[in-house]
């Protein structure tokens, strides 16, 4: 298809999460980088794979895709990626850690994503990430405390060393409670704004040489002479992705929001009009040897998308994201002969210093080589496009709170730090127990989320949309369990009755606490049964199957799932059944005053049948809860 002809099916893409070729294009992009590197992500031509940023960066990639479209297999590819290098001990083969590189940090963001997911050889995961602390640790910095972008590069900070070790920082302090480390990252990003920020553009220059020692450095500011895109991108998306994990009540998390509201005019400011995405050197639009450079655009489009999303810039930022990825769209994306999608116009490198000395002229940054699919576009081709997609349905759930109850389900476990935590049904959870996918599915509808962990009333009801409980505990499970009184009842049918969305899920008999649950169920004409089906053995998958009828109400594009051991229900009105095999009834919905119920006899949407890695890909969880979390959402 020639860029003409996809540019006027651009409308259709960007309001709709599938693209021109019957794919999202962050499906496209992925397929077409896994079909490109089978069994190993090599960086540089003629050389091994070897552990590298350009890897962590993909490998985050494709993460966002997983956890977009629940296909398991992606996280596969980064797992049999990662097992190439990350051996039994924690030791990285290739990974030198007296170089001091910050480019070998972005890698262990997807060790943190593996050390968080139920498998049995994770401790190597956590050991991989603890090298990498170490190294941030020990990592030599400015007199001022800021990170050397690498040892052979003394008293230098690079807008690139932002990407490379922040996020992986922020999420490793927050998982493994380290909290004084939240002022040194903050302090990277402050050192930046007090000495890199251009005043009058707002942008911000590539480097800064603080011994001012550098021939690229400026012998007043230690700043090199440009600003170029790639390397503002890096800084952009690094802001965007540290506050993912920067503590809400940290007095420095405010600062960094600042700081991309500053950028973001500056961003938009010097976006090409015409063609919607940005030039190789941002500042000197058309100037004699400068070009529209792709990776950079992508940077910029899903640092304002994200951004927008986030909730820390105006909606109106929307608008440049928007238009940026329509001309992504139409200047880089070709497709190609074998069905598979290349991203065109990226740079290859851009650096400062080094054998041989780039100097940080106008001349060097157009000197290097532009490369097709090279993976410093493709890994933000696809963070934009994962971000555009969401922005397309976003709004659905815009302004609407989803609640997750830990009252009557409030289990324990040993954290990755030996500390007790809540699990089983929670939001945070990322392993096989939690609500993690579906708390994501809920978020990229613009939801937000919310845990009860008292007994419901009328005061922490009120502003929730959708209330989900899930499996009360019985004695087995929790010493002093909560029981459903009453009370309980009360609060949450006069709830319900005034507009208020009710998910219940209960479990087969022997691991949930039915009796009182049951009295909940009554008051809205389901009952759940002695019965339990599906009594699945081993892996014969097939005796979990359900079909789902067309037409269902709730499940509008999912045809069969797979739900196991689950208790079935005896269903009166106002209830009815939308899901029921071999004279069971399996899963009702009631309309109960201004509000609605729904109620099935297991808790079959959490992470271990949502994610994609357990069963066979026939079944459609995944689509399921997304089903599940519009319906509630009252999407029609």
């Amino acid at each position: 298809m020639n860029t003409k002809k996809l540019f006027f099916y651009l409308l259709f893409i960007l309001n709709s999460p599938l693209g021109v070729w019957g794919q999202s294009y962050s499906v496209l992009m992925a397929e077409s980088f896994i079909s490109r590197h089978k069994d190993s992500i090599a960086v540089k031509e003629g050389k091994p794979a070897a552990w590298d940023y350009e890897q962590g960066l993909m490998l985050k990639a494709l993460e966002k895709v997983w956890y977009r479209t629940g296909d398991g297999k992606y996280f596969e590819y980064i797992r049999k990626d990662l097992d190439r290098y990350v051996q039994k001990d924690g030791s990285i083969r290739t990974y030198k850690y007296d170089d001091f590189n910050l480019d070998n940090v972005p890698t262990g963001r997807a060790l943190l994503m593996l050390a968080q997911q139920s498998q049995p050889d994770k401790e190597k995961y956590i050991k991989a990430a603890d090298l990498l602390w170490k190294q941030i640790e020990n990592q030599p910095k400015t007199n001022e405390g800021g990170y050397w972008h690498k040892k052979r590069y003394p008293f230098q900070m690079w807008l690139d060393g932002l990407f490379m070790c922040e996020p992986f920082a922020a999420e490793y302090s927050k998982i493994f409670n380290k909290p004084e480390h939240f002022n040194d990252i903050a302090k990277q990003f402050a050192l930046i704004e007090k000495y890199a920020v251009d005043a009058k553009t707002g942008l911000v220059y590539h480097g800064y040489d603080e011994s001012k020692e550098q021939k690229w450095a400026d012998k007043k500011t230690g700043l090199s002479p440009h600003f170029w895109s790639r390397a503002i991108g890096w800084y952009a998306m690094s802001l965007v992705d540290v506050l993912d994990y920067f503590p809400e009540n940290h007095p420095e998390r405010a600062n960094l929001i600042k700081y991309l509201q500053r950028l973001a005019p500056a961003l938009v400011k010097y976006q090409d009009p015409k063609s919607g995405v940005w030039y190789q050197m941002i500042a000197l639009g058309t100037r004699k040897g400068n070009y529209l450079e792709a990776s950079g655009s992508a940077m910029f489009v899903y640092t304002l998308a994200k951004g927008v999303r986030k909730g820390y810039l105006p909606a109106t930022y929307l608008a440049a994201a928007k238009k940026g990825y329509a001309g992504m769209l139409k200047e880089f994306v070709e497709k190609e002969a074998d069905g598979t999608i290349s991203l065109n116009k990226t740079v290859s490198v851009g650096g400062l210093g080094g054998t041989p000395y780039r100097d940080g002229s106008y001349e060097y940054y157009l000197s290097e080589p532009i490369k097709k699919n090279d993976l410093k576009g493709v890994g933000p081709f696809i963070f934009a496009s994962v971000e555009m997609e969401i922005a397309a349905e976003n709004a659905l759930g815009k302004g609407k709170t989803v609640a997750v109850d830990n009252y009557f389900n409030n289990e324990f476990r040993k954290d990755l730090n030996g500390n007790q935590e809540s699990f089983h049904y929670t939001w945070d959870d990322r392993m096989h127990s939690g609500f993690w996918v579906w708390g994501q599915i809920y978020q990229e509808l613009g939801a937000k989320l919310k845990t009860i962990s008292a007994a419901p009333t009328a005061v922490n009801l009120k502003g929730v949309n959708v209330y989900i409980i899930v499996d009360p505990d019985t004695k087995k499970e929790t010493a002093k369990p909560n029981f459903v009184e009453k009370p309980d009842i009360k609060a949450i049918s006069d709830w319900v009755k005034a507009g208020g969305t009710l998910i219940m899920m209960a479990n087969d008999t022997a691991n949930c606490e039915i009796p009182h649950f049951n009295e909940l169920a009554k008051a809205f004409g389901v009952e759940f049964t002695n019965k339990s089906r599906n009594m699945v053995q081993g892996t014969k998958w097939e005796q979990g199957r359900v079909d789902i009828p067309a037409g269902n109400p709730v499940f509008k594009n999912t045809k069969l799932v797979y739900i196991k051991e689950l208790v079935t229900l005896n269903v009166e009105s106002p209830a009815k059944t939308i899901v029921g095999e071999g004279g069971d009834n399996i899963i009702a919905t009631a309309k109960v005053g201004k509000g609605s119920v729904f109620i099935v006899g297991d808790p079959w949407l959490y992470n271990e049948y949502t994610d994609g890695r357990r069963i066979p890909v026939i079944y459609e969880n995944f689509s399921a809860a997304k089903d599940l979390a519009k319906w509630s959402l009252g999407v029609k």
